[in-house]
């Protein structure tokens, strides 16, 4: 696949965990940590791939709505996965950034984060973007607050607003994959993905390998991409 067939930024919902445990008899839990599994699979294929941009919904800001057990679950989980795979990073040369409103999460897991993007700034490979306490409409009112702080008087445009956003070096989300079966973005980077192309999977999360994300990188080779104008 050449440069221009494939997407620079891979944006990742990743559904259908509790449904995996669910279908096996088992508790929700389970299907969280091979979900991890799966996304650590994924991650790695994609830098195989020489994919250049990942970002993978982690834990949304509605997702508080869920049991205090399973939240504290998650949390626990995203700490030692955090905590654990540097010397993955290491080997795949994988960069990782957060976005989402790092404040809003326990001082433990802010402290993991930054210390993983701080271990892994100058790795030149695929960059992981991991969205923990994110929402779209969230991050949007927080880069108008962060410009409008900075730059009183000063109105705001397409261009700055970016710029204000969680990663302003990160690029727009060419393709966005969500598994599952649901077929809506669930306030996933909104702003970023205005021109994404769209690849639903009725496939679980638990159950997506390499071979899944490879299937899709061929859909999205067949789409033409006109960004609202026409070609000749």
């Amino acid at each position: 696949m050449s440069l221009s067939e494939k997407p620079l930024h891979i944006g990742v919902i990743m559904d259908g965990n509790g449904r995996w445990a669910k279908n096996r008899g088992q508790i929700r839990s389970v299907g969280h940590r091979e979900g991890l599994n799966a996304a650590k699979t994924v991650v790695k294929a994609a830098a195989d791939l020489g994919v250049s941009y990942l970002s993978l919904y982690v834990f949304s800001t509605e997702n508080w709505k869920r049991t205090q057990d399973e939240i504290s679950f998650l949390m626990v989980l995203i700490k030692n996965y955090l905590k654990k795979e540097y010397q993955f990073y290491k080997d795949n040369s994988i960069r990782v950034v957060h976005s989402g409103d790092i404040s809003g999460l326990p001082k433990d897991i802010q402290n993991e984060i930054n210390i993983v993007k701080e271990q892994t700034a100058d790795f030149k490979g695929l960059t992981v973007n991991l969205l923990i306490n994110y929402g779209g409409r969230d991050e949007i009112v927080r880069g108008i607050n962060r410009f409008t702080s900075e730059n009183p008087g000063i109105s705001i445009t397409e261009e700055s607003l970016y710029h204000s956003l969680d990663n302003p070096t990160v690029p727009p989300v060419d393709l966005l994959i969500r598994t599952g079966g649901e077929k809506r973005i669930s306030n996933f980077l909104i702003w970023q993905t205005a021109y994404s192309e769209l690849y639903f999977s009725d496939k679980l999360w638990p159950d997506w390998s390499g071979k899944d994300l490879e299937e899709a990188l061929n859909a999205f080779k067949k789409r033409d991409r006109r960004y609202g104008g026409v070609k000749s």
